[in-house]
């Protein structure tokens, strides 16, 4: 499987799309906001400057755009308050060359409509977005050229770690795999995430900053259901499958997936071990699989079928081209019921 062609998001706005199915991407942005907004008022505490140029994660959906434009609000907020004038915001939407930028694209029209209601010429005249192409784990931008660098649920995917062998019947860390395999996600991480920060060094201005959010696991072992469990039951619906004789067992053996989840402690390491960037905030949040299962809700009425649906949607609109590369599109209708 090569990565780069197969890791992308399911295209469009289907039923099945990613554009469709980016809820909880979305509350995990939410999440974030307090964070990008300590950081931007860090950066700018005094004065603005006459031009900002950013880069973000992009996929195929509209989480993309209104990050962009809380950016912006927060920036625009500040120029209030300190009396200047707002900067142009020159903005780069980077994602692999196999994701649906056309998506986005579209829908930059109703982005300057809507979100620059109220606020004159903010983003009609000095806001640039543009498209930028490419992996996050090589140089995408001239030397000392960004200002800001933001990063939402892209960085737990790198490669299929080589040498992993006895992991029989998993697509993935499982509690059942050998010592060998956790090693050698672990040992990938390691390596891409190293990289990564040593590119986005050479890429920002000194003094810029980098926010990014991925997925991880609260507990050290990596054994522990944080990791492992959703995609273990996704394992088994293809060991269903196989039973069924609709796919070949052997095929689920020779297929592993290109991401991995870490320890709060691994991601410290690398930061510091490498010396790229100095670590302002490292925190941890949880949120439901299911975004729209919310307890605070007093009128909300838990559907486990609904959930189990929902959940299902979601890692569908991520892992269903890597799984169709590897097995085929026939199945999935079946794979991702039986997943549910």
């Amino acid at each position: 499987m090569v990565v780069e062609s197969v890791l992308c998001m399911n295209p469009g706005d289907g039923e099945t799309s990613y554009a469709k199915n980016s809820f909880l991407q979305k509350t995990v942005l939410s999440k974030a906001r307090p964070f990008l907004e300590d950081t931007i008022k860090d950066m700018f505490s005094t004065a603005l400057p006459t031009g900002f140029k950013t880069e973000l994660g992009c996929s195929s959906e509209p989480n993309t755009l209104l990050f962009v434009s809380e950016i912006m609000d927060v920036i625009y907020e500040l120029c209030q308050q300190l009396t200047c004038k707002l900067p142009e915001f020159q903005v780069f939407l980077n994602d692999l060359t196999g994701n649906d930028f056309t998506t986005v694209i579209k829908s930059l029209p109703f982005f300057y409509e809507k979100f620059g209601r109220g606020k004159g010429d903010l983003y009609g005249q000095h806001c640039f977005i543009s498209a930028v192409p490419g992996s996050l784990y090589q140089r995408l931008f001239p030397s000392k050229s960004l200002q800001f660098f933001h990063s939402s649920y892209s960085l737990h995917w790198s490669k299929v770690p080589e040498g992993i062998s006895n992991n029989k019947g998993n697509i993935y860390m499982a509690k059942a795999s050998s010592p060998n395999v956790f090693k050698a996600y672990l040992e990938q991480f390691q390596k891409d995430f190293s990289l990564f920060l040593r590119l986005r060094s050479e890429e920002i201005i000194q003094g810029g900053r980098v926010v990014v959010t991925f997925i991880g696991r609260r507990i050290e072992d990596p054994r522990n259901k944080d990791c492992c469990l959703y995609l273990e039951l996704l394992a088994k619906s293809l060991l269903d499958l196989a039973a069924k004789g609709l796919i070949v067992e052997a095929d689920i053996d020779t297929f592993n997936l290109p991401c991995y989840n870490p320890y709060e402690g691994e991601v410290r390491e690398i930061i510091e071990m490498k010396g790229s960037f100095d670590i302002d905030k490292l925190e941890t949040f949880a949120i439901n699989w299911d975004a729209h299962d919310d307890i605070s809700d007093k009128n909300f009425v838990f559907d486990k079928d609904q959930c189990g649906r929902n959940v299902a949607n979601i890692v569908r609109a991520v892992a269903e081209p890597m799984l169709v590369s590897h097995f085929g599109d026939e199945i999935m209708d079946e794979l991702f019921k039986r997943y549910a």
